[in-house]
This record gives C-alpha cells, structure tokens and sequence, in this order.
C-alpha cells in the first residue's frame, strides 16, 4: 500500500442526460453503465471502479433527479438523496451545450440540505460548446453556487467524448478522497452483479431507436443465466434467457417489430455487448411480456426490482 493511499466513494448527480453515465465510463475505462440518448436511462445504482497506484475511487451513478409523476419516479428519487448523504463527494453534472436552468436549480437546492458532504460542479459535454460558451457556462454555475448557498470545492470543464479534462478530474476527485484502505480487489470494475449488467445492456439494446413514449416503459428481467453443460471446456457457451417487460400490449408490438425483426435487432445488438463485457460466447433468449403499469404498482416494481 502507498503511503497516503486514498480511497472513497463519489456520485455523479445531474437532471437527466446530462452526461453522467458516459464520464463515469471514461473514468473506469470500459463500459459499465449504460448511456442513451434517453432520459432517465439509469435506474439502478452501479457502483465503477477506478484503480490508480496511489488510490481507488468508487463512482456511484445515481438515475437523474427528476419531479416525479409515478410511484417508480419517487423511488428512484429516494434512492438519489440515499445516496448523497453516504458519499464522500457528490459531483454535479452541467452540460456546457445546454444552459443553466429551473432543473438544475431544483437538484442544487435538494442538494444544498445534505450539509457534510463535499460537492464539485463538472461542465459535461465541452466538446459541443464554444469556447466563450464554456466560460459563461462556468460563471452561471459559480453564480447558482452563491444562490443556493452551496460551496462548490471545484468547478472543472470536461468532455467525456474527447477525453479533455478526464484525467484532471480523477485527480481532482482523488484529492477530495479520505485516506484509507483498498476497498475493492484488483481488477474489479463494479460491483454490481453480473445479472444486473446484463439487464441493463439488453434494456440500452431495446431502448436505441424507439420512440420517445417507450423508455420508461421498458423493464428487464434476466431470469436464468448459465454455462451449458456437456461443452469442451475451450468452447463454453453461456446461456442467458430474459424478459422485457412493457406496460401495454401495443407497445409490445414495438419492441417485436415486423415479424420479430426489431427484437432479433435487440438480440443481436446485446448480445456482442454482453460478450465483450463478460468475456464468453452467448446464447440470448428473449420474450417480450406485458406487466399492465408497472411503473404505478408496488406489488409489479419489487418483482422487477425495484
């Protein structure tokens, strides 16, 4: 162990597309959350780890704060302000390409009422911003610091997509973090299970390309997964069966597609990310099933996990 090894827990924190999934990936440096062009794509917390000679940082993303409007909405929302109060730092995302606005606000005076907490501001997505754009991106997010009585630590443009400022950041985050022990053995890059990253690639696979009513309606469910038996231990092929679960039965005609095209599309798509991620050939099996409002039902969100 280094002397002066650090190591500590940060949630990235932002209204919904702000870019939080994709830094959390550069900062790991592989694929471990899922990102969309979707808002509100991230429901569960995954924790990425970045390992560093010096430290170990542990990145929690947290789904986007949002108002709700369903009882999914309101859970999700506890799971956010949970999560605050038990990590070191809480990094708030701005994207440079979009002002400041009324959502920021709300999720910087939520934030403002979790006193112990160290919190940074990060301007995502420089890379489609102007310069002068970036530089007023930074003075609003400074100015919205002082309405809320909130103490940014450190405000640092960044762009994901480039890799501008990635490396800075760590650091920067590095430096906030507690001295400390490894919390995390070599090698690991999240400690979510298997099954939930699967989940979610499949969930990211069928939310690309459908239209803007279906993303919340979309939930996944892996049900089996396995190695198959009686295979040479040089060719193993790993068996996984999972259910998309969507509210109404119109939707599930989306989701097929014509003739089973768009699921197979689904398929096909999840499962070369399933295999980079996990390292083995894939048998994927997918059923679409209708679960009638779910995101409203108590009894249907614990079943899908939440």
């Amino acid at each position: 162990m280094v002397e002066g090894y650090r190591s500590g827990f940060a949630s990235f924190v932002g209204r919904p597309n702000a870019g939080k999934s994709t830094l959390t990936n550069a900062l790991v440096g592989q694929k471990i959350v899922i990102t969309s062009d979707k808002p509100q794509t991230t429901r569960t917390v995954v924790r990425g780890i970045v390992h560093r000679d010096d430290a170990q940082l542990i990145l929690v993303d947290t789904p986007g704060l949002h108002r709700p409007r369903t009882l999914l909405g309101e859970r999700l929302n506890d799971l956010v302000r949970a999560t605050w109060s038990e990590v070191d730092v809480v990094a708030v995302c701005f994207p440079a390409n979009e002002k400041v606005g009324p959502g920021d606000r709300f999720i910087v005076s939520e934030l403002a009422k979790v006193r112990r907490t160290t919190k940074i501001a990060v301007a995502t997505k420089t890379d489609l911003a102007t310069p002068a754009q970036i530089g007023q991106h930074l003075l609003d997010i400074a100015e919205l610091g002082r309405a809320t009585d909130t103490e940014w630590a450190e405000i640092v443009p960044v762009s994901a997509v480039s890799g501008d400022q990635v490396q800075l950041l760590a650091d920067l985050l590095v430096g906030l973090m507690p001295e400390g022990p490894q919390l995390y053995p070599d090698g690991d890059l999240t400690d979510a299970p298997e099954q939930i990253l699967v989940a979610e690639l499949i969930r990211e696979a069928a939310l690309d390309g459908v239209r803007d009513e279906l993303p919340h309606s979309i939930a996944v469910v892996v049900e089996e997964m396995g190695l198959r038996e009686d295979r040479p231990d040089d060719k193993p092929l790993l068996d996984i069966s999972a259910n998309l679960y969507v509210e109404r039965s119109s939707q599930k005609g989306i989701v097929i597609g014509h003739q089973g095209s768009r699921l197979r599309q689904v398929g096909t798509v999840a499962r070369a990310q399933i295999e980079a991620l996990l390292g083995s050939p894939v048998y994927l099996d997918l059923h679409v099933k209708i679960a009638k409002d779910w995101q409203r039902d108590p009894k249907q969100l614990r079943k899908l996990g939440f």
